[in-house]
């Protein structure tokens, strides 16, 4: 991972309890080109929402239980959680516009 502002997710991560604040996490894959494709996307939007969010990128393929428990179906998959809920995801690949205006909805 390029950015220091990015964690490196697992699934423990994700257990409700030890979710605390607004995380947005993009469940991926190596082999997913359209996750490729958002990668520098995900990047910007933890730059420019820093101290507001923490981003954090889960590999389903090192960390299947994760990506069944949330139910992701097909990748990329952006899942904004708050304090171990989940508020909104985005499924696919999306403008950063897009992206950030589902964050704003979340952020004040």
């Amino acid at each position: 991972m390029s950015s220091p502002l990015i964690q490196t997710l697992t699934s423990g991560d994700l257990r409700p309890e030890s979710m605390k604040g607004v995380l947005l996490v993009d469940f991926w894959a190596s082999w997913c080109g359209p996750c490729r494709m958002i990668a520098p996307i995900v990047e910007e939007l933890a730059q420019d929402n820093q101290g507001k969010l923490t981003v954090g990128k889960l590999n389903i393929d090192e960390q299947p239980e994760a990506a069944m428990t949330y139910r992701v179906m097909s990748i990329p998959t952006l899942i904004l959680f708050k304090d171990g809920v989940e508020l909104e995801r985005i499924v696919g690949s999306r403008s950063k516009a897009s992206f950030q205006q589902m964050l704003d909805k979340h952020l004040v």
